[in-house]
């Protein structure tokens, strides 16, 4: 051969001989690497080998000459980077000319050419010449899998390094591209296929003529429809070829035409995925698409999402549709007009109002709600759109609130004036009277206050809700209007205990409005909360433990709720100082005191403390804790005005449980501070938080102690001072955990620590952890273990939070899931029957709390256990498994579909708990198994629907309600429409 001739330098020694011999004759697959080690070494050069294997190359028998060429490519796969340049042309002109070979030749040559591809030395022109060999001699669609993907590999590896050279080709690299592509069917090669594809159009190669063409040899695997094989060793998922080929269609302007066609049919289709997948891709094109692209299909584009939000039965095609509306707006919004061109915008935004609108006046309001959402949708995309469609969507609102007389109705028609309201905090308007709302803050404001005097809770919610968001407008409340806002959320905020929500509601409004309106809160709502405090300790200094101590704890909080801003703080905080010393001298009144120490009077008292000192300047909070830990640790209270304090002070050696109990106040002020916040004392403070963490007299005292101790260790920086107090907290724990009184409260101190540690990623979290599961096998503590994984999943509101300054790391929940679910499960196999409820609770919780994306491709592997949860007779179990697989039903119905039959068994079953809750939840996953395929569902259509005859007439009216909805929806089942 001339090409090998050339190569020709050194002649080969007898043991590079033996080796080639082996390999090509021999059948032996180990001599190749062994002849690369010695290239790699200097024993042997490229060209040597080429000499060696000189007969093998020329050999007539094809298998030999393909044997030969495979240890030839073989050992330049590991040693293509010690080639020079000369020995890479001469290489390459024999590999070109080698592809006229045999078909069996063929594969070994591409490999070749593979590592010759990857070569620094490459000179120019030689990646064209390969190239276009290849696309002459080479039929790729008819070469093995494994040889199709070494094509694909070979023109990824040159567009990487001579993407110039290869652009000279011009269309006719486009053109050779898409018949070599065409009939592609492997995944794995998809992948790569659809790479390229986007390659060539995001890095501007020539597609010339061509267009279409590549459009068409891309589209034709639109929608993806691919399910991986069980136990698929590639990994590969259906959601990576259709985010692959998604980023294709969606990666130029110039598919267009003939792209949306295409997704219109495939959105009117009666298909799920393909209605996904085709609303999905419309709002990645729409990041690219101007209004020339999308003018002659708006109408169709429009109607098709239209249909979908009205008519659909999927919750997933509505918001895809609804993101699919706004993205076009957006697109539409965002394009530069001609002075003499038609605004799409404002024509396409008449249509969307014109096929709404009047929905929202119909008396029976069936179609209100989606028409606000697709209203909402186009509107929330630009500002633009977000004045047209309020300025025309709200005087019709107000006017129809006024209009309909039943609360329902009117909670209806507010709820959907917010959403508009809050499509506009979006927005910022430099000039006041650009401002849209301006023109009707009167009228809202005045729907607000009839909304918050309205006898009606849930109307009362959603006007509080409104009254947050239009506070968060400038210049839309008046001082007139802040007095009566701030005058109805005091009302609010003293409702008794059948007002829960909406006193809970008043008081987190109040926080926020605070913030924006501190004057307002300090001259309106502080004052009225100072005379209700005083109120309050004459109160309780005469014994009156009724209504009135209960007004007094609900004044704790509201001022806990508004020591949001630093001046009010100034404010709150000397009144809270003021009512200790007043409660302090009538210390004798045993009632008080009683009162004063109760659970939930310090829980008050510490979400005061912990807001008011989350807004500490640095300079304050340092003077602070400068005074108040001394004041803990030694009773120093020489800070205090002439210091009056009457008794001598130090909780943590006070023998009774009353100081003691304080220590939960010390938590709030320390575990709120800024990290860079020194704390003076902290060995001491530590060791005493410690040491208190496992007193069994006051459990109330423990707790908190275990807590303070936790959150001042989540701050500690990485180091030996941290290391030291893990230390003996481990020892302390180990201690207490060993039979006796303390076992409770060292299991306490064991579960706050681990949460501190769990939060920050610190490598001691796991040993930790795996204690805790530990003591899920005891007999005592087993089911205080498993609810400890509910903590440890949770967000907490008085310590370790981030606006109280914790280290909480943002994936910290996926990443417990990884490292410790797996030893649940396998925990839960090994565990004693009488245990295993203790695994189930806790494997519960934790899922339970999981992000439901996270939780979605384990599923299958856990389901069985869930399932089994089910029949663990602890109603927390039950209700927590429940809550768990109700949005799994929505969210993953085909996985859930091959239990149907148990499904359906053991929610029937449940919705007769003795727990309300459970009875509850149980109806509500028998409402939500109605979203899985019809078909699987119809043949149980008629045991349901008399099973849920029972809990019809249950004595709790929440469970009756349910079990309405879920019958209601079991009977539709398979009707037409439905």
């Amino acid at each position: 051969m001339a090409a090998a001739a050339a190569l020709e330098a050194v002649a080969p020694t007898g043991a590079l001989w033996g080796l080639v011999q082996d390999f090509v004759m021999g059948q032996q697959e180990g001599p190749a690497d062994q002849v690369a080690a010695d290239v790699k070494s200097g024993s042997y050069t490229v060209l040597q080998v080429v000499e060696a294997l000189g007969s093998s190359l020329e050999n007539p028998e094809p298998r030999t000459r393909a044997r030969g060429i495979q240890l030839l490519s073989q050992v330049l796969l590991q040693c293509h980077s010690l080639l020079l340049e000369k020995e890479v042309i001469h290489l390459i002109l024999f590999y070109e000319n080698r592809l006229k070979d045999h078909h069996l030749v063929i594969p070994s040559v591409l490999q070749g050419l593979r590592a010759l591809s990857l070569c620094v030395a490459l000179p120019p022109g030689l990646a064209v010449s390969v190239l276009k060999a290849i696309f002459q001699e080479v039929h790729v669609q008819s070469l093995p899998q494994v040889d199709r993907h070494t094509v694909y590999s070979i023109i990824t590896n040159f567009m990487r390094t001579r993407e110039e050279e290869l652009k000279g080709l011009g269309a006719d690299f486009t053109f050779g591209f898409i018949q070599m592509m065409d009939g592609e069917k492997d995944p794995r090669n998809l992948l790569v296929a659809f790479r390229i594809v986007h390659d060539l159009i995001s890095r501007d190669y020539s597609l010339g003529p061509f267009v279409e063409e590549l459009f068409e040899v891309t589209s034709c695997y639109f929608p993806i429809d691919f399910t991986p094989p069980p136990n698929d060793p590639h990994g590969i998922q259906r959601e990576d070829l259709i985010l692959s080929l998604r980023a294709v269609l969606a990666s130029t302007p110039r598919f267009a035409e003939f792209l949306l066609p295409l997704l219109i049919e495939k959105v009117d289709s009666e298909i799920l995925s393909a209605k996904l997948d085709s609303l999905q891709t419309l709002n990645a094109c729409c990041a690219v698409y101007g209004q020339k692209e999308l003018k002659d299909f708006l109408p169709s584009l429009w109607a098709s999402v239209r249909r979908e939000v009205f008519q659909t039965a999927s919750e997933r095609v509505e918001a895809d549709g609804l993101a699919a509306l706004h993205s076009l707006t957006a697109c539409l919004s965002r394009s530069v007009l001609r002075a003499d061109a038609e605004d799409l915008l404002d024509s396409f935004l008449s249509n969307i109002l014109q096929d709404c609108r009047h929905h929202l006046c119909e008396p029976d309001m069936k179609l209100v709600w989606p028409s606000a959402k697709l209203l909402q949708a186009a509107a929330g995309a630009s500002a633009r759109a977000c004045d047209h469609i309020t300025s025309n969507v709200l005087p019709l609102l107000l006017e129809q609130f006024h209009k309909h007389s039943q609360s329902n109705q009117r909670r209806t028609i507010l709820e959907m004036i917010l959403g508009f309201l809050k499509l506009h905090q979006k927005w910022s308007y430099e000039d006041k009277d650009e401002r849209p709302l301006n023109v009707f803050k009167d009228q809202l404001c005045s729907l607000v206050f009839m909304a918050l005097t309205d006898p009606n809770t849930q109307l009362q919610l959603v006007g509080i809700r409104t009254l947050v968001v239009l506070g968060a407008q400038p210049d839309l409340l008046s001082s007139e209007d802040l007095e009566l806002a701030v005058g109805h959320l005091y009302r609010l905020s003293f409702l008794e205990e059948d007002s829960q929500s909406c006193r809970a509601a008043a008081l987190e409004a109040s926080g926020a409005l605070a913030t924006l309106y501190p004057v307002a809160f300090s001259s309106h709502l502080v004052p009225k909360l100072a005379e209700e405090l005083g109120r309050g300790e004459l109160d309780l200094a005469r014994g009156d433990e009724s209504t009135k101590c209960s007004r007094h704890l609900h004044c704790l909080q509201a001022l806990s709720a508004v020591s949001t801003h630093p001046s009010i703080v100034k404010e709150t905080l000397p009144l809270l100082l003021q009512h200790l010393c007043q409660m302090n001298k009538e210390k004798g009144h045993s009632v008080l005191r009683k009162v004063l120490l109760e659970d939930e009077v310090l829980a008050a008292m510490v979400s005061v403390i912990g807001t008011a000192t989350t807004h500490l300047s640095p300079d304050l909070a340092a003077q602070s804790v400068a005074h108040i830990v001394p004041l803990f640790l030694d009773g120093n209270v020489s800070f205090l005005p002439e210091n009056s304090f009457p008794c001598r002070f130090q909780p943590f050696q006070d023998g009774s449980s009353g100081q003691r109990r304080l220590v939960a106040l010390l938590m709030a002020f320390v575990c709120s501070l800024p990290r860079n916040v020194e704390i003076p004392q902290l060995n001491q403070l530590m060791r005493e938080l410690v040491e208190l963490s496992c007193c069994p007299s006051c459990p109330f005292s423990s707790t908190a102690a275990a807590k303070c101790f936790a959150g001042l260790l989540n701050k500690l920086p990485a180091g030996q001072q941290l290391d030291e107090f893990l230390q003996l907290a481990v020892d302390k724990v180990e201690a207490g955990l060993s039979p006796g009184p303390c076992r409770s409260q060292a299991f306490t101190l064991l579960l706050w620590v681990t949460k501190a540690l769990v939060l920050r990623y610190h490598p001691l979290s796991s040993c930790l952890t795996e204690q805790l599961m530990g003591l899920l096998g005891d007999p005592e503590l087993g089911p205080a273990a498993a609810d400890g994984f509910s903590l440890l999943m949770s967000d907490c509101t008085d310590v370790l939070t981030r606006a109280g300054h914790a280290e909480v790391r943002i994936m910290f929940r996926q990443r417990f899931f990884t490292d410790n679910v797996p030893a649940l499960v396998q925990g839960f196999h090994a565990a004693s029957q009488d245990v295993k409820p203790n695994y189930l609770k806790g494997l519960s919780h934790v899922l339970n709390r999981l992000p439901k994306p996270v939780l979605l491709p384990e599923l299958p592997t856990l389901l069985s256990l869930l399932l089994e949860a089910l029949s663990c007779s602890d109603c927390v179990v039950q209700l927590s498994t429940l809550s768990c697989l109700q949005p799994l039903l929505l969210e993953a119905p085909q996985v859930m579909s091959l239990h149907v039959d148990t499904l359906v068994t053991k929610f029937l079953n449940l919705s007769s708990s003795p727990s309300m809750a459970v009875r509850i939840a149980a109806l509500q996953c028998m409402h939500a198994l109605t979203r899985l395929p019809t078909p699987v569902l119809l043949p149980y259509k008629p045991q349901v629907i008399r099973a849920l005859a029972k809990p019809l007439d249950d004595k709790k009216r929440l469970v009756r309600k349910e079990a309405v909805s879920a019958r209601g929806e079991w009977f539709l089942l398979g009707s037409p429409g439905s």
